[in-house]
């Protein structure tokens, strides 16, 4: 099966081989070990080397841009960059403004994190989520006191100093966090399944970048390469395929 999967994704890449397009990988650069900007000042993490690869496969030149999570899709769509790759989870709502490549990441589970002593009934409690992720919408609807940051890291600052009782977020994201917290920060609640898995998001009027896209992603994971990618970045916290 994965070798009749192999050929056909390289079948579907050489048909497209011929293209020399750049491309603009929109990103935000702040949540690791997605994406996160390096010492160096430069797009990192998983979906860096990720998209380097899709890239690579699909013969297209790519260039990365820097965005702010709660502007990256209204951004896709007036023409900022031509793709999302930013631990963007597939969910109808967003499936109604924007398409979706095959995803890269399967659906995984979110989390709950407070600090290590506290008891919290999250149903009762104020949760902290970032603005426009699927966790926020969750908490809204979930009985929790929502209060919403702008980034991921701000979450965490408000669980540390007192703002909020817990954060919602992928607990892929929050495992290290917790890891290395010196027992600081913990998982206080049971994990909670939101949304869909990970994929890149496209304009919808983007087909023939998109084909290109999917073959890429469908030839690494048959060829074994994601899931490498995966163990690199996100050791056992994060399903595979």
């Amino acid at each position: 099966m994965k070798k009749l999967l192999l050929a056909a994704a390289v079948s579907a890449l050489a048909t497209g081989a011929a293209f020399a397009d750049t491309v603009r990988m929109g990103t935000e650069g702040a949540y690791p070990p997605y994406n996160f900007i390096n010492d160096k000042g430069e797009v990192d993490g998983f979906e860096r080397e990720l998209g380097d690869e899709i890239c690579k496969r699909a013969a297209l030149d790519c260039t990365w841009v820097i965005n702010e999570w709660d502007s990256i899709i209204p951004n896709l769509v007036s023409g900022n960059y031509d793709t999302i790759i930013a631990g963007m989870s597939v969910t109808a709502e967003r499936d109604e403004v924007i398409d979706f490549t095959n995803e890269y990441i399967p659906a995984s589970p979110s989390g709950y994190v407070g600090l290590a002593d506290s008891s919290v009934d999250v149903s009762k409690s104020i949760i902290a989520a970032q603005t426009n992720t699927i966790q926020a919408g969750y908490v809204a609807t979930s009985g929790g006191t929502l209060v919403e940051f702008a980034t991921a890291d701000e979450t965490i600052a408000a669980v540390k100093n007192g703002e909020a009782d817990a954060v919602l977020a992928d607990k892929d994201f929050l495992a290290p966090i917790v890891a290395e917290s010196n027992g600081m920060l913990a998982f206080v609640s049971d994990d909670v399944a939101i949304g869909g898995g990970v994929a890149m998001g496209m304009r919808e009027s983007d087909t023939e970048l998109k084909a290109k896209m999917n073959a890429a992603i469908d030839a690494m994971k048959a060829d074994g390469t994601l899931n490498t990618m995966l163990s690199k970045w996100f050791k056992e916290n994060t399903p595979q395929w």
